[in-house]
């Protein structure tokens, strides 16, 4: 991606305040912390911190919050605000539990290295993706100046969660590693205790029971104090090892898939998957398909671990015409996007009512980026490459 495409992602992802030096400090974090596909809102809004600071966490006192159990009770108490949210109740299966003491009905999901403890808390899998709750414990750490992002479509929304960063890989079903997004969501609770929220995306649809191989090397946080230096990406960065054997099972409950395959030139928007929590649109896009195998991810992957799956395309041949698609409900409000890549775009549900989907499709970023901006009846809607009401309900 060019540095005019992504200044042009992040000057309509950000809120109108974010200045040219917040779009540099992105673009620095971007090389650094890998990240991954089209930067959406959720990602982009990390580097809002510089407008909206610590927004009064109302952080817990550290004895209080011993005698509050919260491992077992994360996806409750974050819910509410990671960009993924909605009501999690019954939907998760709880790993691991915490009485007022502060002790683990399980060790089996709970890990420590650097003087940092991870624990896995609560899972849940739609068959598209794996929502993980996780408690981050650091002696010496001191979480309370970690700055907040917007998880709302709007500021207005007052929506925001705190950030953390992780590096390592996951996999599952047997699947070669992927790289783990490097950020995840949550709130803090205490200068020593983080939760929060970890999601990780499928490249197909799984079903059944299964296992989550979480292999972490890196943890990291961002600091308020430090806004003003030249870089602030991961200014509390911890090199380790944290490894955790997950099992889950796929929860098909309010899990649809409609098939669409409506065809326009050489896009093809194949179906569209609603799940309590988000949005995927699944499309077929022109490129030369030569297929990235287990195989070949698994010979490249050992030459240079750090590899993203962009450059494994180019390297065997396989390219593609990236598109950029936006989606709104029935009543018009638009869903938020978090990433899209070749073939896959995810949104956020938010709570918001599914009734019917309107789902543009576009081949010109400038295009997207001002529908995204005027909403379901701008003028570029005609510009569409493809244009599709999708009724669920």
């Amino acid at each position: 991606m060019t540095d005019e495409k992504l200044d042009q992602i992040l000057k309509q992802a950000l809120a109108p305040d974010i200045n040219d030096k917040e779009i540099r400090v992105r673009r620095r974090r971007k090389g650094k912390m890998k990240g991954f596909g089209i930067v959406g809102k959720v990602t982009a809004a990390a580097v809002a911190v510089a407008v909206i600071g610590i927004l009064g966490l109302g952080y817990f006192n550290p004895v209080l919050a011993a005698k509050i159990p919260l491992i077992g009770k994360i996806f409750e108490k974050v819910e509410d605000d990671v960009t993924y949210s909605g009501d999690y109740t019954d939907k998760g299966t709880v790993l691991t539990n915490e009485d007022h003491e502060g002790n683990l009905d399980t060790l089996d999901y709970s890990v420590s290295d650097k003087g940092i403890t991870l624990t896995a808390s609560e899972v849940y899998c739609d068959g598209y993706s794996v929502f993980l709750t996780v408690n981050i414990e650091a002696e010496d750490a001191d979480f309370t100046h970690i700055p907040e992002h917007y998880t709302g479509m709007n500021i207005a929304d007052e929506r925001t969660a705190a950030g953390f960063y992780i590096g390592g890989t996951w996999s599952a079903n047997g699947s070669s590693p992927e790289m783990l997004k490097n950020t995840f969501e949550g709130e803090v609770i205490d200068s020593h205790t983080f939760a929060g929220m970890l999601k990780m995306d499928f490249a197909q649809q799984v079903s059944g029971s299964s296992e989550l191989n979480l292999n972490v090397d890196g943890l990291g946080y961002d600091d308020d104090r430090m806004l003003d230096s030249e870089e602030i990406s991961a200014s509390h960065w911890t090199d380790g090892n944290w490894n955790i054997v997950i099992p889950f099972e796929v929860n098909e409950t309010d899990v649809k898939t409609i098939e669409v395959g409506e065809k326009k030139g050489n896009f093809t928007l194949d179906n569209v998957v609603i799940s309590p929590y988000q949005v995927i649109v699944h499309t077929t896009t022109p490129g030369k398909h030569k297929e990235l195998d287990d195989d070949w991810r698994e010979k490249l992957l050992s030459k240079d671990p750090d590899m993203t799956d962009a450059e494994m395309y180019e390297i065997i041949g396989y390219s593609y015409e990236p598109c950029q698609t936006i989606v709104f409900n029935q009543d018009g409000e638009i869903l938020q996007s978090d990433m899209e890549m070749a073939g896959w775009a995810g949104f956020a549900v938010q709570g918001k009512e599914i009734k019917t989907l309107h789902i543009f499709i576009f081949d010109n970023l400038d295009d997207w980026s001002r529908m995204e901006s005027e909403g379901m009846n701008s003028s570029v809607a005609d510009k569409a490459v493809i244009a599709k009401e999708i009724y669920v309900e």
